[in-house]
C-alpha cells in the first residue's frame, strides 16, 4: 500500500478514507482497525481518538457511501428515482449493503435517502405515520436486494457457488430490470396506500 501523507494521518476525515480504501481492497470482513492504521502508518491506539469504536467508525464510513450529491439532494421527490440512486450508492463500494445495514441497524447512521423518501411520500397524498413506514419499506428493499447481489458476486468471486446456479427467472436476466421491477410493485403500493388515503 503506498503510505497516506501525514497531514491525513491525523484528522477524521484521514481516517475515514483509509477506511474506504481497506473497505475497497479487503470488503467488509478484512476491515479491521489494525488494517486501517498501517494504511495510516500509525498505532491503532491513534484511530480512537477520532472514533470511540470500531462500530463508529463503521458508521462515518457508512455515511460517506451513502452520501448525497448536493444536485441530487435538492432534486424533485420520485420514490423510485431515490431509491435507484441508494442502490447505486451501494453498489459502488465493496460490501456496502451489508455496512450501511449494519449501521442502521445498530442506529448510528441518519440515512439521507430515507428522508427523501419520507418526503416524496408525504407529497404523494400519506400522512406522516404511513410516510414513515413507506419510506422504511422502500429502504429495505433497496438494501436487502443489493446486499443479496454483493453476497452472489463474493461467493462467486471465491467460487463458493455458480453464479448461475439456484436464481429465479427474474434474476438469471438482467438485475437492474429485477431491481427495478420489484421496485415499480413496492411504488405501486405506495401509491396505491396514498390514493385510499386521500379518498377518506
Amino acid at each position: 500500500m503506498n503510505a497516506v501523507p501525514a497531514s491525513a494521518r491525523n484528522d477524521r476525515t484521514g481516517v475515514v478514507d483509509a477506511a474506504m480504501r481497506v473497505l475497497g481492497e479487503n470488503g467488509l470482513p478484512g476491515l479491521s482497525m489494525r488494517r486501517i492504521a498501517d494504511v495510516l502508518e500509525v498505532q491503532v491506539s491513534a484511530l480512537y481518538w477520532h472514533f470511540p469504536n470500531k462500530q463508529t467508525l463503521l458508521a462515518a464510513v457508512s455515511e460517506r457511501i451513502v452520501a448525497l450529491n448536493d444536485e441530487r439532494a435538492d432534486a424533485a421527490p420520485d420514490l423510485a428515482a431515490i431509491a435507484t440512486t441508494l442502490r447505486e450508492r451501494l453498489l459502488a463500494h465493496r460490501d456496502g449493503a451489508e455496512l450501511v445495514s449494519s449501521s442502521l441497524a445498530l442506529g448510528l447512521l441518519e440515512l439521507p435517502s430515507r428522508a427523501q423518501l419520507e418526503k416524496a411520500a408525504l407529497a404523494a397524498g400519506l400522512d406522516a405515520t404511513s410516510a414513515g413506514i413507506a419510506a422504511d419499506t422502500i429502504v429495505h428493499y433497496v438494501i436487502g436486494f443489493t446486499f443479496y447481489e454483493q453476497q452472489r458476486v463474493h461467493a462467486a468471486v471465491v467460487g463458493a457457488v455458480d453464479a448461475s446456479a439456484d436464481l429465479t427467472p427474474a434474476q438469471v436476466g438482467d438485475r437492474v430490470d429485477a431491481f427495478d421491477a420489484g421496485l415499480k410493485m413496492v411504488v405501486a403500493g405506495v401509491r396505491s396506500a396514498a390514493g385510499a388515503h386521500r379518498s377518506r
